[in-house]
């Protein structure tokens, strides 16, 4: 039997949907802040949720997010957090998601597919496809799909299987429709737990939600942290009740 975070097999999942604040630091400030105060175990944040995507400054992004890194690595112990930054490697940018669990990255995960409508094909360099796999926590399975890639389907197929998919995103409010049903179908056709997290900015759709294998969607536009306790069990029991295989 799998050993999950918690003794019970259930654990409490936080997914934020704050506005940006003026500053990086005041958006830093913002997250530490709850991870001190939260007795979440898994948290996950919007995409870009410390420096939006910020492209007329983008070395000073990257050196922010060294430090930032730095500060939250040694802020998150037992806890779960997942968060997007950009990153710089040589003369190249990645919008990365790091996972941060016991004072250490235990994975990370460039963006893959770069939004077309916008222009983040021009700032940023896409990580590579095959590197979107699932990984293990305490015996629990994630699988990491940050914003656009919601809506490719392969990658569904590719990260089939996780007890838990986390995506990080800021999606814009003229697609949220397209947000919630993307998500809600996801967890149903792949029969796992989906948590969303998504910018409340003015643009943006905000939807962030936990929504169980059964399609169950826990979400509210009107908070800025969406908590609730899931029990992975449930995975096994909607995966016996209608098999797929």
């Amino acid at each position: 039997m799998a050993k999950y975070t918690s003794t019970k097999g259930n654990f409490l999942v936080a997914t934020l949907q704050p506005k940006t604040l003026t500053t990086y630091q005041e958006n830093l400030n913002y997250l530490m802040d709850y991870i001190k105060h939260s007795g979440a175990e898994l948290i996950v944040a919007p995409e870009l949720c410390l420096t939006n995507f910020d492209y007329e400054n983008f070395e000073k992004v990257a050196a922010f997010s060294e430090k930032a890194l730095e500060e939250l690595l040694g802020l998150v112990s037992s806890q779960i957090l997942l968060l997007t930054m950009t990153v710089k490697e040589g003369d190249v940018f990645f919008n990365r998601a790091f996972v941060i669990h016991e004072h250490k990255v235990v994975y990370a995960q460039d963006k893959h597919k770069l939004f077309k409508l916008g222009t983040e094909e021009k700032y940023f360099e896409a990580g590579e496809k095959e590197a979107i796999v699932s990984f293990e926590i305490n015996g629990v399975s994630y699988a990491i799909l940050i914003c656009f890639e919601l809506r490719f389907k392969e990658l569904w197929k590719q990260i089939e299987g996780v007890d838990i998919v986390m995506i990080p995103a800021r999606w814009g409010a003229t697609r949220k429709e397209h947000l919630e049903t993307l998500s809600r179908a996801l967890a149903i056709m792949n029969q796992t737990f989906v948590v969303v997290s998504n910018s409340a900015d003015e643009d943006m759709a905000s939807s962030s939600a936990i929504i169980s294998p059964w399609g169950e969607v826990t979400a509210t536009d009107h908070v800025e942290v969406i908590e609730k306790i899931i029990d992975l069990k449930d995975v096994k029991r909607v995966r016996r009740l209608i098999k797929m295989h």
